[in-house]
Formats: structure tokens, C-alpha cells, sequence
């Protein structure tokens, strides 16, 4: 017998591939549970699924940065409760500090929905009960014919995961210029915020303000205090783009809408997502 639940959650979360560097993703989880049939009937009841699998996800991975743990191009070390990283991607140096928490190591040299899904299976199998005999995730991206870009971020303010520095989400956004959805501006937009690293202006430091990371000048470099403790980043100027606000949905909205009525003078409507199914519209 197999037990199925399709859209249990939807995992954001950041990771570093050695090619594009930093990028947020999101995945939406398919779980399957193979097994024979309990005491009461079922394979596995279905408000356990949730309460066991989807709260073990969120743990494992959600809203953390996972990295490959066997990639040539990671040095990483440890001081007292800050996990430090460095990666060394085509596109830089990627330099990362944050407690440990914020982090995930993912077996193997790539992070992607098989290796992910492998993962979460190996860690969440021993918490089911005898009678499920193999548990299988399938991970997917959102099916949309719309534009999207995949954004890393940190919110400081934050009193759940979303304070974690380098986490993220991909994203779909639709615009519209006086009334008419605008492929052109969609695409510019997705461009312009491919595998970006959004970073409000207010944490840029010069890299002696740092604690636990050796930058460069020429790097971009941020770092906040949050309630889960102390998160830098640093970063090549190009991996991200500095906005004068919080980098929750709503200002990113209010950021785009104001960013394109100083391009070009017209009506705006921006629907932005962060990751699937959520967002905030803004108008200019």
C-alpha cells in the first residue's frame, strides 16, 4: 500500500553551486509512504504527516543555506557557535558566518531536488514506525509560464528563520504598465535579478567591521545581530544589488514599483512571490 500527499510544503531555502554561487530556490514536496496497513487501517495517519515529516523538513532545511559537503571548492570552520564558509565559485569568493543552525551540510558535490530529496529521506525514515516500509520525496519546482528570478536574502528583524542571512526563495513577479502585463519589463527584471543576493544598505560595512570574515574591499560585505545571534556575508559586488529598505516582499514590491516609474514615467502594478503561492502586490 502507498500513502501519497502531494503540496505537503513548500521548502525556501538558499544553497551554493559552484557555477552561479549563491541562489535561492524553493521546492515543493511530494511524499510518498510505502508500508502495510497499522493497527487503525492506515499506512501512516494523514495529521502525522505533517506533524512528523513536514515538521522534520522544516527543521532539516527550511529557511537554512545548504551546501554540498564533498565540494573541492569548500573550506569551512568552526568558532564556538558561528559556522563559517567560504566558496569558491566562478563567479568569486562567497564568504558566510552564522550560527550553526543557519546552515545545512547535504551529502555529495551538488545541491538539487535529488540530492535534497535523499537527503531529508535518510534523516526522516528513522522516525517513522515499523509498519512503513520505504518513504520517498519527490521535489519540484513551481510550474509557471510567468518570469521568475531566484533571490537570497536575510531579514534581521525577523523572530522566525527569515533572519537567517543568506536564505531564499524562487520567485515568479508579473508587472504591469498601465493596465497591460509587460513581458519586456518581466524579462528585464528576471535578468537584472537573476541568482541575486539582495542586501539592504543599512547592513553594508566596510570589511574591517567584520568579525569572522577576511573580505576584500572590493567585495560587498553585510552583517546584522538578530535574535538567533550574529550573521555576515560577504559577497563580489556583481552576486548582488543594494536597496535602501527591508527585504521583505512588500518593500522588494514597493522597491521594483518605484525603480521602473523612475525609468520610465507610467501606471505600475508589480505582483511579487516569495517563493510559491504568497507575495505582495504594490502600485506606482
Amino acid at each position: 500500500m502507498i500513502l501519497f500527499v502531494r503540496d505537503l510544503t513548500v521548502i525556501d531555502f538558499s544553497y551554493l553551486c559552484q557555477q552561479r554561487g549563491l541562489l535561492g530556490e524553493s521546492y515543493i514536496v511530494d511524499v510518498e509512504l510505502h508500508g502495510e496497513l497499522n493497527a487503525t487501517s492506515m499506512v501512516f495517519d494523514f495529521g502525522h504527516v505533517k506533524k512528523v515529516i513536514k515538521k522534520a523538513i522544516d527543521s532539516l532545511v527550511d529557511h537554512k543555506l545548504a551546501y554540498p559537503a564533498a565540494a573541492d571548492c569548500l573550506v569551512q570552520q568552526q568558532q564556538d557557535d558561528t559556522h563559517i564558509l567560504q566558496w569558491h565559485s566562478a563567479r568569486g569568493l562567497i564568504q558566510i558566518a552564522s550560527p550553526a543552525e543557519a546552515h545545512v551540510a547535504i551529502p555529495g558535490h551538488v545541491i538539487d531536488e535529488q540530492s535534497v530529496a535523499l537527503f531529508l529521506t535518510e534523516q526522516i525514515t528513522p522516525l517513522l514506525p515499523d509498519n512503513v516500509t520505504a518513504l520517498k520525496f519527490q521535489l519540484r519546482t513551481e510550474r509557471s509560464n510567468s518570469f521568475y528570478y531566484h533571490y537570497s536574502h536575510g531579514l534581521k528583524k525577523h523572530d522566525g528563520n527569515c533572519q537567517r542571512i543568506a536564505h531564499g526563495h524562487r520567485s515568479t513577479i508579473e508587472i504591469y504598465q498601465n493596465g497591460m502585463l509587460s513581458p519586456r519589463l518581466n524579462k528585464y527584471w528576471t535578468e537584472r535579478w537573476q541568482d541575486i543576493y539582495l542586501g539592504t544598505s543599512e547592513d553594508l560595512v566596510t570589511p574591517d567591521k567584520l568579525q569572522f570574515i577576511k573580505a576584500a574591499a572590493q567585495d560587498h560585505s553585510f552583517r546584522y545581530q538578530a535574535p538567533q545571534g550574529w550573521f555576515e556575508i560577504s559577497l563580489p559586488q556583481n552576486h548582488c544589488e543594494i536597496v535602501p529598505c527591508d527585504t521583505t516582499v512588500e518593500c522588494l514590491a514597493d522597491y521594483i514599483a518605484g525603480q521602473l516609474q523612475q525609468m520610465e514615467a507610467a501606471d505600475y502594478k508589480v505582483v511579487a512571490y516569495e517563493g510559491v503561492g504568497k507575495g505582495a502586490i504594490a502600485f506606482s
